[in-house]
């Protein structure tokens, strides 16, 4: 379609960034328009952004998801399905949080925890009136606090004073367990994105809106233009301007910094003798304080122990290194295990999201009164520019899933766009 230039339109739609949604939007767009010229730009090297998965040596059916791991809400999550039909298969085997395989013992300390626990999500959940952080719903004084905002920084990726208690209570993954897929979540989503034409390392840093019929668009290797354009990457690229809008977008920008992303590192631990510790059982690190990993011991019977990192911690780990982190994580096991456990343990892999390259973290949180701006990022902007990803989704951010749904939905849109289009 001529520009107003007399320059041709390249491409239909350009779809910036491969992760969960870019790749389900793609997909998407495939089967409903094939009419429709569609290209995938990524700035990284792969396909799957924060879902990422790592060989592990000696095990060939299994890989170590250094991003996303579980199929939460696994029985209506689009992936599961999806995993069938690229032949990768899911593991059934229980959550800790689904009745799996846990450590601590059921005793009196155990049963007081819970029970404290239980009673700050359940404030959570009743909480009625003005938006405020989670640390705000915290008992004064309650000895079980620390344990509490440990499990708060697993499930935003920061500390309770800077999240929202009303994004939290929007949060439904959906009916089911959580599962997980053998070969690896990241191995999924890049193998779902095989059949979308797709360009790996091409950073996209304007976006030129101000031509009627076209888009163009500035990247590290040289112009492009369209008719639609998908934007699908984190909170943490807009927010820092890194990709340009000419006109701007502040509200966009704005949305972005309100949405940032918490972080949540892994550090997978080989295992010299597996047996030296329990299959699929969950530990936390301390029962007292925030400043712990929680961890999968040989999940799917691998010989590796997973450590999970989030919040602060995550961020002190990540800036001090590796040794840092498996110095942390050799002491927590040899309070369990005692320290002969330490001869057992390697580093086999390990994530630094802060600092990963086009990314910059683990899933977005929403900053107190900030939740209803999810929509405001998800939604389209003069029918040509779109956008998706976790952190559009009101009750299903920060998962795969999530970013799923918002890439098909954006699809959708973007196919009905063109129908009106002259």
């Amino acid at each position: 379609m001529p520009g107003d230039n007399g320059t041709s339109v390249e491409q239909d739609v350009v779809i910036i960034g491969a992760g969960a949604g870019g790749v389900a939007a793609a997909r998407r767009l495939q089967a409903i328009r094939p009419d429709l010229s569609i290209l995938l730009l990524e700035a990284g090297d792969r396909l799957g952004g924060r879902a990422w998965s790592v060989g592990l040596p000696g095990a060939s059916d299994i890989a170590l998801d250094l991003g996303c791991g579980w199929l939460h809400g696994a029985r209506t999550n689009a992936w599961t399905g999806i995993a069938d039909e690229v032949g990768l298969r899911v593991d059934r085997t229980p959550a800790p949080w689904n009745g799996g395989r846990r450590l601590q013992r059921d005793d009196a300390v155990t049963q007081a925890a819970q029970q404290a626990i239980g009673a700050y999500f359940d404030r959570l959940d009743s909480h009625e009136g003005d938006d405020t952080n989670l640390a705000a719903m915290l008992e004064p004084g309650n000895s079980w606090n620390g344990q509490i905002r440990a499990i708060g920084t697993y499930i935003t990726g920061a500390e309770l004073e800077r999240s929202s208690v009303v994004d939290y209570t929007r949060y439904d993954p959906g009916p089911g367990p959580d599962w997980r897929v053998r070969e690896g979540y990241g191995t999924l989503i890049s193998r779902y994105g095989r059949p979308v034409p797709v360009r790996l390392g091409v950073e996209v840093t304007r976006i030129d809106h101000r031509h009627a019929h076209r888009i163009d668009m500035e990247t590290s290797q040289g112009g492009l233009s369209a008719r639609a354009v998908l934007v699908t990457v984190s909170t943490t690229v807009l927010a820092a301007g890194k990709i340009a809008f000419d006109p701007p977008l502040p509200e966009k920008i704005e949305a972005a910094a309100r949405l940032p992303l918490g972080l949540a590192d892994k550090l997978f631990l080989g295992l010299a003798t597996p047996e030296a510790l329990p299959a699929d059982t969950h530990m936390l690190g301390s029962i007292s304080r925030a400043a712990t990993g929680t961890y999968q011991l040989r999940p799917l019977g691998a010989p590796v122990a997973e450590a999970y990192f989030a919040g602060d911690l995550a961020h002190d780990l990540e800036r001090e290194g590796s040794e840092a982190a498996f110095s942390f994580a050799g002491d927590e096991l040899a309070a369990q295990f005692g320290a002969d456990i330490r001869k057992q343990l390697s580093v086999a892999a390990i994530s630094a999201w802060a600092a990963a390259p086009h990314i910059g973290g683990s899933y977005s949180y929403a900053e107190p009164g900030a939740s209803d701006l999810r929509g405001v990022l998800a939604a389209p902007h003069d029918e040509r520019i779109f956008f998706a990803g976790e952190a559009c989704s009101r009750s299903r951010y920060s998962t795969a899933h999530g970013a799923y749904e918002t890439g098909v939905a954006a699809a959708d849109l973007i196919a009905g766009s063109f129908s009106t289009k002259a």
